[in-house]
């Protein structure tokens, strides 16, 4: 049986937009909705090189990275042809305007991938 939990309401999300949503381990979960206002969930990591889906541009049922223009499917995280590659989709259920995802795969999908590698330099000792 499916626990699910509510992440947020659905006008938290703008159209055509995203929200993050944090775990304990691993990568962020990105959900996004789209100009129909279908709610879509996937790890906030591109396949490619690490890009935060999250801070990509939401177009038709997919999001475009903002690193380097690969478009991944809301459907099934994959990549757009050429490219290849995919990231973990996440279901999402709809209970009224509240938002939610299932409470295994958020303990579980995609924790063992390396963290997204986008955002400020950090230095090494």
């Amino acid at each position: 049986m499916t626990s699910w939990i509510t992440v947020c309401r659905i006008d938290d999300i703008p159209l055509l937009g995203s929200r993050r949503v944090a775990r304990d381990k691993g990568a962020d979960v990105a959900l996004f909705r789209s100009s129909a206002g279908r709610v879509f969930a996937l790890l906030d990591r591109c396949p490619h090189k690490g890009g935060k889906l999250s801070q990509g541009i939401v177009a038709g049922e997919g999001v475009v990275c903002p690193l380097h223009n690969w478009t991944i499917g809301f459907c099934d995280g994959k990549a757009a042809a050429p490219d290849e590659g995919s990231t973990p989709v996440f279901t999402v259920n709809l209970d009224g305007d509240a938002v939610q995802l299932d409470a295994q795969e958020l303990a579980t999908l995609g924790t063992d991938l390396p963290l997204p590698l986008a955002g400020p330099c950090t230095r090494r000792a």
